[in-house]
């Protein structure tokens, strides 16, 4: 650099949206989206999640149109998540055969077979009655390895249902091995497993729980979920541990305020890495547009662009149909 006028010009590669768009090294394609559904049981009409704009509990009829649609658009997946009518201490719904996630599979498998893969969340907080992602104690803990019995049973309903893919998210120690045990002992070795590995208790978590139904007096989950501020390189050895077990896909969790760790799985692993656009960024933007703060379309893709960037093979998004639409 002189005091001369420099000759390097990067603004060169700026000037029209043809150059910047043949330039760009970052690009999302709808394949790479999987929608997020909460189906909820007993209920007539599809009803709004109150903390998610354009978010609502499906019927199984309205999830058949939704999953349609998004198929149609070229998304990738859809996970489900099943809300059923009574809840106990055990998460007795998430195994039956007849429980509303089942149920849910079944239909959309009906009316999708494989045009995007069909998949849902194999945890335990929708159906308990307390909101925890296991069975508790007596004194209140989460129990690591009964919890573990039913996710091995969970699993194997949804594989039987007609789920393509088995997604545990409790972050219990064991759970990929335990699982992928089950599956193959039942029949169902070529299902493949996405885990939640690097999950962390997050209060973008929020408006979720609405959409769930958690009650409201459940605590927390910051004996199992990862602590936002843990130990270096928790998060990679919980990756490890979860390929170790036989993981096919890794998951983070939330993304946008982990963006620095999804570039570090991504620098470590060699298998595709999904990253969860969670329910309070997807919140935080409907509201700030919603009040004339921000663009909102900027905005949504802007923040899929980032998780992109980052490294994120698949991005689980409640804008999926969207913005599958749109690119």
């Amino acid at each position: 650099m002189t005091a001369e006028f420099p000759a390097a010009r990067p603004r060169r590669l700026r000037r029209t949206p043809a150059m910047r768009r043949m330039v760009t090294s970052t690009r999302l394609h709808p394949a790479e989206l999987i929608m997020p559904a909460f189906v909820k049981e007993g209920i007539a009409e599809p009803q709004q999640v109150g903390s998610m704009p354009g978010v609502v509990q499906h019927t199984r009829d309205s999830l058949r149109k939704a999953v349609h649609e998004a198929a149609e658009a070229g998304v990738g997946g859809v996970m489900l998540f099943g809300i059923p009518a009574v809840k106990d201490s055990h998460g007795s719904a998430a195994d039956d055969p007849e429980g509303i996630t089942q149920r849910a599979l079944r239909d959309v498998v009906a009316e999708v077979g494989d045009a995007l893969v069909v998949m849902a969340d194999t945890c335990l907080d929708e159906v308990t009655d307390h909101g925890h992602c296991g069975i508790l104690t007596p004194e209140g803990e989460v129990d690591n390895d009964a919890t573990l019995e039913r996710y091995v049973s969970i699993a194997v309903a949804q594989a039987r249902a007609g789920s393509q893919m088995i997604s545990p998210s409790g972050m219990m120690d064991g759970q990929v091995g335990a699982i992928r045990a089950g599956l193959d002992a039942a029949g169902f070795s070529q299902l493949p497993i996405m885990a939640y590995a690097a999950k962390y208790a997050s209060a973008f978590f929020g408006p979720f729980r609405d959409a769930v139904e958690t009650p409201k007096d459940f605590g927390d989950r910051k004996a199992y979920q990862q602590d936002p501020a843990g130990p270096r390189g928790e998060a990679l050895r919980e990756v490890r541990l979860d390929l170790a077990e036989g993981a096919d896909i890794v998951m983070v969790k939330p993304a946008l305020a982990y963006l620095d760790i999804l570039r570090e799985v991504r620098d470590t692993v060699e298998v595709p890495v999904a990253a969860y656009q969670v329910s309070g960024e997807y919140a935080m933007i409907e509201a700030a547009a919603a009040n004339g703060w921000i663009d909102r379309d900027r905005a949504i893709m802007e923040s899929l662009v980032a998780i992109r960037r980052a490294g994120a093979d698949l991005i689980l998004t409640y804008w999926a149909t969207e913005v599958a639409r749109r690119i």
